[in-house]
C-alpha cells in the first residue's frame, strides 16, 4: 500500500497549516511556484529540493521530509500478532478509507472502529466469523468514516454507537475515562481533535500473548503524514505529541487512510513531528 500523502500533499499541508504562501514556499526550495503547483499535486518534480529551508520554514523535518521524497514507507504488518483484529479497506474510483474490526475470540463479541463507505464488507465479515457487533466507535464525523453507519445500525439495531460529537446523542457521546470491556479487551479512548473537531483516538489493550495496545486514530495522523487540519493545525500537532506519540514504540496506528504504522516509525519518519 502507498502512503497516503505523496510529498506534495505534505508540503501544501505544511503550508496551510503555518499560513506560509505558494510563491515563498516555492523560493524557499528553489523552485517556480507552477512547478511547486504540479508538486503538491503530483508529487513529482524532476529539481533538487532545498528541503532545509522549507523545513524551517512551515515547520517540518528536513531529514525526514527527504525520507519520504526517498520513498520511506513503514515496515508491513503481521497482524496475527493481534489474532482478532482486521482492516476493512473500501473504495471509490481514487479514494480509500479504512476501518477495523476487533472481538474477543472466546465470546465473539466485535467492535467496529468506523464503517467506511460501504457496509456489505463488515457485514460479510461478521458473518463470516460468527460474531455479535456489540459496539461502533467513531473516530470523527466526516462522511467517509460514517457513511455506512444507517446500513450497520439496521443491522444491527441494539449495537451501541460511541463518538466525540457534542452533537450525538447524549448516550453515545464518550465518557470521561471510560472503559468499554469487550470479552478480555479493554477500550479506551483519548480525543485528538484538530484534523476534526471532534476527533477521538481509540486504545484497544489487554490482547492475548501481550501483544502491542492498538491505537485506531482516524485521520489525526497517517504513516508520513497527518490530516488537514482546517485552520487548527497547531492543535492537531500537539494532540498528536500528547495524546499517540507518547504511547509505547511497539503500539500499532491504525489511520483511516493508508498503510498501519507503529509510534516508533512515526516518531522515527513523519516530517511534521
Amino acid at each position: 500500500m502507498n502512503l497516503e500523502d505523496h510529498i506534495g500533499d505534505i508540503i501544501r499541508k505544511a503550508r496551510e497549516m503555518t499560513n506560509v504562501s505558494a510563491a515563498t514556499a516555492a523560493g524557499a526550495i528553489g523552485i517556480s511556484e507552477a512547478e511547486l503547483a504540479e508538486l503538491e499535486a503530483s508529487g513529482k518534480t524532476t529539481k533538487k529540493l532545498n528541503f532545509a529551508t522549507l523545513g524551517k520554514m512551515v515547520g517540518l523535518d528536513p531529514q525526514k521530509l527527504a525520507g519520504i521524497a526517498e520513498g520511506w514507507l513503514p515496515a508491513p504488518k503481521d497482524l496475527s500478532v493481534w489474532r482478532e483484529l482486521r482492516v476493512i479497506t473500501t473504495r471509490t474510483d481514487d479514494f480509500a478509507v479504512n476501518c477495523f474490526l476487533v472481538w474477543d475470540e472466546v465470546n465473539r463479541e466485535a467492535a467496529l472502529f468506523d464503517t467506511g463507505l460501504a457496509a456489505k464488507p463488515i457485514l460479510e465479515l461478521v458473518a463470516a466469523e460468527q460474531l455479535a457487533l456489540r459496539h461502533i466507535f467513531i473516530t470523527h464525523s466526516h462522511y467517509d468514516h460514517i457513511e455506512a453507519l444507517p446500513e450497520l445500525r439496521r443491522a444491527f439495531p441494539k449495537t451501541r454507537v460511541h463518538s466525540g460529537s457534542k452533537n450525538a446523542p447524549v448516550d453515545q457521546r464518550n465518557k470521561v475515562a471510560e472503559i468499554i470491556h469487550l470479552g478480555g479487551l479493554r477500550i479506551t479512548h483519548r480525543d485528538t481533535p484538530g484534523h476534526a473537531e471532534d476527533g477521538v483516538t481509540y486504545l484497544v489493550g489487554n490482547w492475548q500473548e501481550d501483544a502491542p495496545h492498538v491505537a485506531i486514530v482516524g485521520d489525526a495522523i497517517f504513516a508520513g503524514s497527518m490530516g488537514g487540519s482546517n485552520g487548527s493545525g497547531e492543535v492537531a500537532r500537539t494532540k498528536v505529541r500528547e495524546q499517540i506519540l507518547t504511547l509505547p514504540p511497539g503500539t500499532l496506528i491504525c489511520p483511516g487512510h493508508g498503510p498501519l504504522t507503529t509510534v516508533g516509525e512515526e516518531k522515527a519518519h513523519n516530517p511534521f513531528f
